[in-house]
Protein backbone atom coordinates (compact mmCIF):
# COMPACT_ATOMS: atom_id res chain seq x y z
CA UNK A 1 0.00 0.00 0.00
CA UNK A 2 1.20 3.75 -1.53
CA UNK A 3 -0.04 6.53 0.60
CA UNK A 4 -0.92 10.20 -1.29
CA UNK A 5 -1.33 13.33 0.26
CA UNK A 6 -4.34 14.84 -1.13
CA UNK A 7 -4.39 18.87 -1.23
CA UNK A 8 -7.89 19.19 -2.63
CA UNK A 9 -8.98 23.08 -3.83
CA UNK A 10 -9.38 26.03 -1.82
CA UNK A 11 -12.51 27.51 0.55
CA UNK A 12 -12.95 31.34 0.24
CA UNK A 13 -9.16 31.81 0.99
CA UNK A 14 -5.57 29.92 0.01
CA UNK A 15 -4.94 27.51 2.62
CA UNK A 16 -1.73 27.97 4.99
CA UNK A 17 0.43 25.29 5.61
CA UNK A 18 0.34 23.29 2.92
CA UNK A 19 4.14 23.76 2.02
CA UNK A 20 4.90 21.91 5.41
CA UNK A 21 2.45 19.49 4.64
CA UNK A 22 4.28 18.68 1.37
CA UNK A 23 7.91 18.69 2.74
CA UNK A 24 6.68 16.40 5.66
CA UNK A 25 4.78 14.01 2.90
CA UNK A 26 7.87 13.73 1.10
CA UNK A 27 10.38 13.16 4.23
CA UNK A 28 7.88 10.31 5.43
CA UNK A 29 7.77 8.50 1.99
CA UNK A 30 4.48 9.46 0.81
CA UNK A 31 4.07 8.19 -3.28
CA UNK A 32 2.10 11.37 -4.33
CA UNK A 33 0.77 14.70 -3.55
CA UNK A 34 -2.54 15.75 -5.60
CA UNK A 35 -4.13 18.84 -5.80
CA UNK A 36 -8.05 19.55 -7.21
CA UNK A 37 -10.10 22.12 -8.78
CA UNK A 38 -14.15 22.99 -8.38
CA UNK A 39 -15.11 26.63 -9.56
CA UNK A 40 -12.28 28.50 -7.46
CA UNK A 41 -8.38 27.71 -7.27
CA UNK A 42 -7.32 25.69 -10.39
CA UNK A 43 -5.72 22.38 -9.92
CA UNK A 44 -2.37 23.44 -11.84
CA UNK A 45 -0.81 26.25 -10.22
CA UNK A 46 -0.74 24.96 -6.71
CA UNK A 47 0.76 21.87 -8.09
CA UNK A 48 4.22 23.13 -9.77
CA UNK A 49 3.98 26.13 -6.78
CA UNK A 50 4.32 23.37 -4.10
CA UNK A 51 6.03 20.26 -6.44
CA UNK A 52 9.04 22.66 -7.26
CA UNK A 53 10.10 22.36 -3.29
CA UNK A 54 10.10 18.49 -4.02
CA UNK A 55 12.54 15.73 -5.46
CA UNK A 56 10.66 12.46 -5.40
CA UNK A 57 6.67 12.64 -5.06
CA UNK A 58 4.89 12.71 -8.06
CA UNK A 59 2.27 15.20 -8.40
CA UNK A 60 -1.27 14.58 -9.23
CA UNK A 61 -4.58 16.31 -9.86
CA UNK A 62 -7.39 14.52 -8.67
CA UNK A 63 -9.16 15.76 -10.28
CA UNK A 64 -8.94 18.37 -13.65
CA UNK A 65 -12.06 19.50 -15.28
CA UNK A 66 -12.20 18.84 -18.81
CA UNK A 67 -14.48 21.37 -19.52
CA UNK A 68 -12.16 24.14 -18.49
CA UNK A 69 -9.34 23.34 -21.12
CA UNK A 70 -8.95 21.77 -24.28
CA UNK A 71 -7.57 18.62 -24.41
CA UNK A 72 -4.64 20.49 -26.77
CA UNK A 73 -4.00 22.99 -24.02
CA UNK A 74 -4.10 20.04 -21.02
CA UNK A 75 -1.51 18.35 -23.07
CA UNK A 76 0.56 21.15 -23.04
CA UNK A 77 0.08 22.17 -19.10
CA UNK A 78 0.57 18.61 -18.70
CA UNK A 79 4.44 18.14 -20.56
CA UNK A 80 5.20 21.95 -19.38
CA UNK A 81 4.74 20.44 -15.70
CA UNK A 82 6.20 16.74 -16.93
CA UNK A 83 9.20 18.50 -17.65
CA UNK A 84 9.82 21.00 -14.46
CA UNK A 85 8.97 17.94 -12.31
CA UNK A 86 11.47 15.24 -14.20
CA UNK A 87 8.72 12.87 -15.05
CA UNK A 88 6.76 12.45 -11.76
CA UNK A 89 3.47 14.34 -13.45
CA UNK A 90 -0.07 12.04 -12.72
CA UNK A 91 -2.90 13.67 -15.38
CA UNK A 92 -5.98 13.28 -13.15
CA UNK A 93 -9.39 13.66 -15.13
CA UNK A 94 -12.85 13.69 -14.37
CA UNK A 95 -15.77 15.29 -16.63
CA UNK A 96 -17.79 17.08 -13.40
CA UNK A 97 -21.42 17.65 -13.55
CA UNK A 98 -23.94 19.52 -15.82
CA UNK A 99 -24.21 22.21 -12.97
CA UNK A 100 -21.09 23.32 -13.28
CA UNK A 101 -20.27 22.35 -16.97
CA UNK A 102 -22.69 24.36 -18.19
CA UNK A 103 -23.14 26.89 -15.60
CA UNK A 104 -19.21 28.07 -14.78
CA UNK A 105 -17.46 27.06 -18.13
CA UNK A 106 -20.79 27.73 -20.31
CA UNK A 107 -20.70 24.66 -21.95
CA UNK A 108 -22.79 21.29 -23.53
CA UNK A 109 -22.47 18.39 -20.92
CA UNK A 110 -23.90 15.69 -23.51
CA UNK A 111 -21.77 12.07 -24.03
CA UNK A 112 -19.58 12.63 -21.00
CA UNK A 113 -18.04 9.03 -22.48
CA UNK A 114 -17.52 9.98 -25.67
CA UNK A 115 -15.97 13.50 -24.79
CA UNK A 116 -13.25 11.61 -22.52
CA UNK A 117 -12.39 8.91 -24.82
CA UNK A 118 -11.62 11.30 -27.43
CA UNK A 119 -9.73 14.12 -24.94
CA UNK A 120 -7.40 11.84 -24.06
CA UNK A 121 -6.74 10.57 -27.73
CA UNK A 122 -5.79 13.87 -28.38
CA UNK A 123 -3.58 14.26 -25.61
CA UNK A 124 -1.64 11.21 -26.36
CA UNK A 125 -1.07 12.29 -29.77
CA UNK A 126 0.27 15.90 -28.33
CA UNK A 127 2.71 14.09 -26.11
CA UNK A 128 3.81 10.99 -28.67
CA UNK A 129 4.64 13.47 -31.08
CA UNK A 130 4.51 11.76 -34.52
CA UNK A 131 2.64 13.69 -36.23
CA UNK A 132 0.04 16.92 -36.58
CA UNK A 133 -2.65 16.29 -34.02
CA UNK A 134 -5.75 16.19 -35.34
CA UNK A 135 -9.22 14.96 -34.58
CA UNK A 136 -12.29 14.09 -36.45
CA UNK A 137 -14.37 15.09 -33.67
CA UNK A 138 -17.26 15.10 -32.84
CA UNK A 139 -16.62 17.13 -29.49
CA UNK A 140 -13.01 18.28 -30.38
CA UNK A 141 -12.70 18.24 -34.06
CA UNK A 142 -9.00 19.84 -35.08
CA UNK A 143 -8.68 21.75 -37.14
CA UNK A 144 -11.82 23.28 -35.99
CA UNK A 145 -13.69 23.61 -40.00
CA UNK A 146 -17.14 24.25 -38.73
CA UNK A 147 -19.49 27.55 -38.73
CA UNK A 148 -17.42 30.24 -38.30
CA UNK A 149 -14.10 28.99 -39.74
CA UNK A 150 -11.59 31.03 -41.39
CA UNK A 151 -10.30 27.67 -42.92
CA UNK A 152 -7.07 28.84 -42.15
CA UNK A 153 -6.28 26.07 -39.26
CA UNK A 154 -3.90 23.74 -39.59
CA UNK A 155 -2.78 20.26 -37.74
CA UNK A 156 0.26 21.30 -35.18
CA UNK A 157 2.61 19.38 -33.63
CA UNK A 158 4.15 20.59 -30.09
CA UNK A 159 7.04 22.92 -30.15
CA UNK A 160 8.71 21.33 -26.94
CA UNK A 161 9.29 17.81 -26.95
CA UNK A 162 7.84 15.94 -24.39
CA UNK A 163 9.54 14.54 -21.70
CA UNK A 164 7.55 11.51 -21.96
CA UNK A 165 5.71 10.34 -24.64
CA UNK A 166 3.28 8.55 -22.48
CA UNK A 167 2.10 10.39 -19.09
CA UNK A 168 -0.20 8.32 -17.21
CA UNK A 169 -3.62 9.44 -17.41
CA UNK A 170 -6.38 8.69 -14.21
CA UNK A 171 -9.95 9.08 -14.34
CA UNK A 172 -11.64 10.16 -11.56
CA UNK A 173 -14.85 7.94 -12.06
CA UNK A 174 -18.15 7.31 -10.44
CA UNK A 175 -20.70 5.08 -12.39
CA UNK A 176 -19.85 2.04 -13.62
CA UNK A 177 -20.00 3.18 -17.51
CA UNK A 178 -17.42 5.27 -16.61
CA UNK A 179 -14.96 3.35 -14.57
CA UNK A 180 -15.57 1.09 -17.43
CA UNK A 181 -14.10 2.88 -19.18
CA UNK A 182 -11.17 4.21 -16.95
CA UNK A 183 -10.15 0.24 -17.08
CA UNK A 184 -9.86 0.28 -21.10
CA UNK A 185 -8.47 3.91 -21.89
CA UNK A 186 -6.71 4.57 -18.44
CA UNK A 187 -3.90 4.11 -16.29
CA UNK A 188 -5.34 4.30 -12.86
CA UNK A 189 -9.21 4.92 -11.32
CA UNK A 190 -9.20 7.59 -8.82
CA UNK A 191 -12.83 7.31 -6.70
CA UNK A 192 -13.94 9.81 -4.24
CA UNK A 193 -16.17 7.56 -1.87
CA UNK A 194 -14.44 4.53 -1.72
CA UNK A 195 -15.67 1.14 0.05
CA UNK A 196 -13.94 -2.09 0.28
CA UNK A 197 -17.49 -3.55 1.09
CA UNK A 198 -18.36 -2.89 -3.19
CA UNK A 199 -15.06 -4.36 -4.04
CA UNK A 200 -16.87 -7.31 -5.82
CA UNK A 201 -19.18 -4.51 -7.54
CA UNK A 202 -16.30 -2.36 -8.86
CA UNK A 203 -14.32 -5.31 -9.76
CA UNK A 204 -17.24 -6.46 -12.05
CA UNK A 205 -16.78 -2.88 -14.06
CA UNK A 206 -13.28 -2.51 -14.12
CA UNK A 207 -13.26 -6.49 -15.71
CA UNK A 208 -15.76 -5.03 -18.54
CA UNK A 209 -13.02 -2.32 -19.21
CA UNK A 210 -9.65 -4.68 -19.15
CA UNK A 211 -11.64 -7.02 -21.76
CA UNK A 212 -12.05 -4.69 -24.03
CA UNK A 213 -10.31 -5.32 -27.51
CA UNK A 214 -7.19 -3.00 -27.00
CA UNK A 215 -7.42 -2.42 -23.26
CA UNK A 216 -4.87 -0.12 -22.12
CA UNK A 217 -3.78 -2.04 -19.10
CA UNK A 218 -4.71 -5.28 -16.96
CA UNK A 219 -5.58 -5.44 -13.40
CA UNK A 220 -1.73 -5.98 -12.39
CA UNK A 221 -0.72 -2.85 -13.76
CA UNK A 222 -3.76 -0.63 -13.38
CA UNK A 223 -3.85 1.84 -10.08
CA UNK A 224 -6.68 2.27 -7.99
CA UNK A 225 -5.74 6.04 -6.35
CA UNK A 226 -8.85 6.24 -3.57
CA UNK A 227 -9.74 8.77 -1.37
CA UNK A 228 -9.44 7.85 2.34
CA UNK A 229 -10.86 10.02 5.14
CA UNK A 230 -8.15 8.37 7.82
CA UNK A 231 -8.80 9.81 11.24
CA UNK A 232 -7.12 8.15 14.16
CA UNK A 233 -8.96 8.56 17.27
CA UNK A 234 -10.12 7.51 20.51
CA UNK A 235 -13.32 9.66 20.16
CA UNK A 236 -15.44 8.26 16.94
CA UNK A 237 -18.13 10.11 17.49
CA UNK A 238 -16.60 13.61 17.31
CA UNK A 239 -15.10 12.96 14.20
CA UNK A 240 -18.02 11.32 12.25
CA UNK A 241 -19.90 14.70 13.60
CA UNK A 242 -16.95 16.49 11.73
CA UNK A 243 -17.08 14.29 8.73
CA UNK A 244 -20.80 14.41 7.85
CA UNK A 245 -20.97 18.27 6.97
CA UNK A 246 -18.80 16.98 3.98
CA UNK A 247 -20.64 14.29 3.24
CA UNK A 248 -23.86 16.27 3.56
CA UNK A 249 -22.65 19.01 1.25
CA UNK A 250 -21.81 15.75 -1.41
CA UNK A 251 -25.15 14.72 -1.00
CA UNK A 252 -27.20 17.07 -1.31
CA UNK A 253 -25.50 20.22 -2.68
CA UNK A 254 -23.07 19.16 -5.81
CA UNK A 255 -24.75 19.40 -8.38
CA UNK A 256 -28.36 19.67 -9.64
CA UNK A 257 -31.75 17.93 -7.41
CA UNK A 258 -32.05 15.25 -9.76
CA UNK A 259 -28.40 14.65 -11.10
CA UNK A 260 -25.89 14.55 -8.73
CA UNK A 261 -23.32 11.98 -9.57
CA UNK A 262 -21.65 12.29 -6.19
CA UNK A 263 -25.33 11.30 -4.80
CA UNK A 264 -25.87 8.27 -7.10
CA UNK A 265 -22.41 6.57 -5.12
CA UNK A 266 -24.48 6.66 -2.17
CA UNK A 267 -27.42 5.33 -3.74
CA UNK A 268 -25.52 2.44 -5.29
CA UNK A 269 -24.63 1.77 -1.74
CA UNK A 270 -27.88 0.91 -0.89
CA UNK A 271 -28.06 4.28 1.06
CA UNK A 272 -31.44 6.44 -1.32
CA UNK A 273 -33.27 6.75 1.97
CA UNK A 274 -30.61 8.57 3.24
CA UNK A 275 -29.95 10.99 0.27
CA UNK A 276 -32.80 11.55 -0.26
CA UNK A 277 -33.71 13.18 2.84
CA UNK A 278 -30.17 14.72 3.21
CA UNK A 279 -31.26 16.58 -0.41
CA UNK A 280 -34.20 17.66 0.58
CA UNK A 281 -32.82 19.33 4.00
CA UNK A 282 -29.68 20.70 2.29
CA UNK A 283 -31.99 22.46 -0.17
CA UNK A 284 -34.10 23.88 1.94
CA UNK A 285 -31.03 25.41 3.52
CA UNK A 286 -31.28 23.33 6.52
CA UNK A 287 -28.22 21.89 6.58
CA UNK A 288 -27.04 20.97 10.14
CA UNK A 289 -29.87 19.29 9.66
CA UNK A 290 -28.75 17.71 6.83
CA UNK A 291 -25.56 16.62 8.32
CA UNK A 292 -27.22 14.92 11.59
CA UNK A 293 -29.32 12.81 9.76
CA UNK A 294 -26.57 10.80 8.52
CA UNK A 295 -26.09 7.41 9.89
CA UNK A 296 -22.62 6.54 11.45
CA UNK A 297 -22.79 3.51 9.44
CA UNK A 298 -22.69 5.88 5.77
CA UNK A 299 -19.23 7.60 7.47
CA UNK A 300 -17.79 3.99 8.27
CA UNK A 301 -18.56 2.42 4.80
CA UNK A 302 -15.66 5.32 3.03
CA UNK A 303 -13.60 6.48 5.82
CA UNK A 304 -11.30 5.32 8.59
CA UNK A 305 -11.92 6.45 12.04
CA UNK A 306 -10.17 4.33 15.23
CA UNK A 307 -7.32 4.13 17.61
CA UNK A 308 -4.00 2.99 15.29
CA UNK A 309 -4.87 -1.03 15.44
CA UNK A 310 -7.96 -0.28 14.04
CA UNK A 311 -6.91 1.53 11.55
CA UNK A 312 -4.11 -0.80 10.75
CA UNK A 313 -6.29 -3.38 10.65
CA UNK A 314 -8.48 -1.57 8.09
CA UNK A 315 -5.51 -0.62 5.40
CA UNK A 316 -4.88 -3.85 5.21
CA UNK A 317 -8.60 -4.05 4.00
CA UNK A 318 -8.99 -1.53 1.68
CA UNK A 319 -5.46 -3.18 -0.11
CA UNK A 320 -6.54 -6.81 -0.06
CA UNK A 321 -9.86 -4.98 -1.96
CA UNK A 322 -7.27 -4.13 -4.44
CA UNK A 323 -6.89 -0.60 -3.43
CA UNK A 324 -2.60 0.61 -4.52
CA UNK A 325 -3.01 4.34 -3.05
CA UNK A 326 -4.97 5.82 -0.13
CA UNK A 327 -5.15 9.38 -0.89
CA UNK A 328 -5.49 11.03 2.71
CA UNK A 329 -5.90 14.61 4.17
CA UNK A 330 -4.30 14.84 7.42
CA UNK A 331 -3.70 18.12 9.05
CA UNK A 332 -0.72 18.39 10.37
CA UNK A 333 2.72 16.99 10.29
CA UNK A 334 2.64 14.49 13.23
CA UNK A 335 -0.76 13.12 11.70
CA UNK A 336 1.28 12.55 8.21
CA UNK A 337 4.66 10.55 10.17
CA UNK A 338 1.97 8.75 11.85
CA UNK A 339 -0.10 7.29 9.13
CA UNK A 340 3.20 6.63 6.96
CA UNK A 341 4.44 4.70 10.08
CA UNK A 342 1.52 2.73 10.03
CA UNK A 343 2.24 0.73 6.69
CA UNK A 344 5.88 1.07 6.76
Amino acid sequence: MKLGLQLGYWAAQPPAGHADLVDAAEKAGFDSIFTAEAWGSDAYTPLAWLGSSTNRVRLGTSVLQLSARTPTACAMAALTLDHLSGGRHIVGLGVSGPQVVEGWYGQKFAKPLGRTREYIDIMRQVWAREAPVTSAGPHYPLPYNGEGASGLGKPLKPITHPLRADIPVMLGAEGPKNVALAAEIADGWLPLFYTPRMADTYNAWLDEGFAKPGARRSREDFEIIATAQIVITDDRAATYDAIKPFLALYMGGMGSEDTNFHAEVYRRMGYSDVVDEVTTLFRSNRKEEAAQIIPDAVVEDSAIVGDVDYVREQIKVWEASGVTTMLVSPRTIEEIDQLAGLIS
